[in-house]
């Protein structure tokens, strides 16, 4: 099987391997054990590798470059004016040559594959929409039209399209989904952590506004004027760094924030074994795999409310589901630190619940897809 990958994800060939954001490549792997030759189409980054990327794992790939575009400006909608049909001819080529098609979305990559498949009704094809898929949730033009033309099953045949949660009125080609991290020999025991010493808080995710990693130090930071022996640790890089470390010198609170950077899997993972709650107050997810992680090893989550995260906190039952107002956030958070025992509960429902979502059914949800 011949198996084309249309995703917006920068990739950086190095000493001839190809290497991209782990999370992403951890899963592609996961999908490529299965095909005999991989094609990607894809932009390429000429930035070196770092240590959140990691490579393929196929020795028969295929690499199709193609220009990233944005439409932010005048000047860039000119731009990308001249680009689209370079870079819609090499998605058709793709997935001429293509058994099976499998589109990364939302994106801009992804909305011109969602285009160009139309014209390949009789492929096998997958989508993975990876953002938020609820109908009602505020998203721009792009995202709706990807979103529109997916669930549109006389423009989109012979296509499951893998989304995040169960939502009401889907069409028939639409296949609620989830991701995965850890395998089934990762559920070590948890270690035990009582409220009684430090409390650790851990952050996983771009240093960017949509994330709100600012809010996350200042619910902590409140925490501790208020007489909590707290930290939070914020793994990820990102725009908003800079803004971040004033702000944590100017509020003395170096001794409770720490900016740990881009840190390895093992790394983190080591951090989510020794923290209390994991926070994610983002504005927009898919499904957010800090989230599940943090749980997975008994981490209280506290995250809004967008997309499925609500189904993934059983609805407040374990986890917080954040008001983004400080009074309010800390309320509920207090009521925690103060009764261990529905601490403990939680942390426990929580790991139960993460612990079902594996790389190892993961995998057999996949080869079921692609053997169908």
């Amino acid at each position: 099987m011949t198996f084309a990958i249309i995703t917006y994800v920068p990739h950086i060939l190095e000493q001839n391997q190809y290497f991209a954001y782990s999370p992403y490549v951890r899963e592609m792997n996961i999908w490529t054990k299965q095909v005999d030759k991989l094609i990607i189409v894809a932009p390429e980054s000429k930035s070196g590798k770092t240590p959140i990327d990691i490579n393929y794992e196929h020795d028969k790939i295929e690499f199709i470059t193609i220009e990233s575009f944005d439409i932010l400006d005048l000047k860039a909608i000119l731009k990308t004016i001249l680009k689209i049909p370079k870079i819609s001819w090499k998605i058709f080529s793709a997935m001429q040559k293509a058994d099976h098609i499998h589109l990364r979305c939302p994106g801009n990559i992804g909305l011109l594959g969602c285009f160009v498949q139309i014209l390949f009704p009789n492929k096998t094809k997958t989508a993975k929409y990876a953002g938020n898929w609820d109908p009602k949730s505020k998203q721009p033009l792009s995202y709706r039209l990807q979103k529109w033309i997916l669930s549109n099953t006389f423009l989109t045949r012979n296509m499951q399209v893998l989304v995040y949660g169960e939502w009401e009125g889907s069409s028939r080609n639409i296949k609620p989904f989830f991701t995965a991290t850890y395998n089934e020999t990762d559920k070590s025991p948890i270690i035990t952590k009582g409220l009684k010493s430090r409390i650790n808080f851990i952050f996983v995710g771009a240093l960017v506004s949509g994330k709100n990693s600012l809010y996350a130090i200042r619910l902590v930071e409140t925490l501790h004027k208020k007489g909590y022996d707290v930290a939070l640790a914020l793994y990820g890089e990102g725009v908003e760094r800079k803004k971040l470390e004033e702000y944590i010198h100017q509020n003395n609170l170096e001794s409770i924030i720490s900016l740990e950077g881009n840190q390895t899997q093992d790394i983190v993972k080591k951090a989510y074994k020794t923290s209390h709650f994991v926070l994610l107050p983002s504005e927009s997810e898919g499904w957010p795999k800090a989230i599940t992680e943090g749980m997975f090893w008994g981490c209280v989550p506290l995250s809004t409310k967008v997309s499925c995260i609500p189904f993934m906190l059983d609805y407040g039952n374990r986890g917080v589901l954040l008001e983004m107002d400080l009074e309010k956030d800390i309320f509920q958070l207090e009521y925690l630190l103060k009764n261990e025992a529905d601490y403990e509960n939680q942390s426990r429902k929580a790991s139960d619940w993460s612990r079902q979502y594996t790389l190892n059914v993961f995998e057999e949800e996949i080869k079921k897809m692609l053997q169908s």
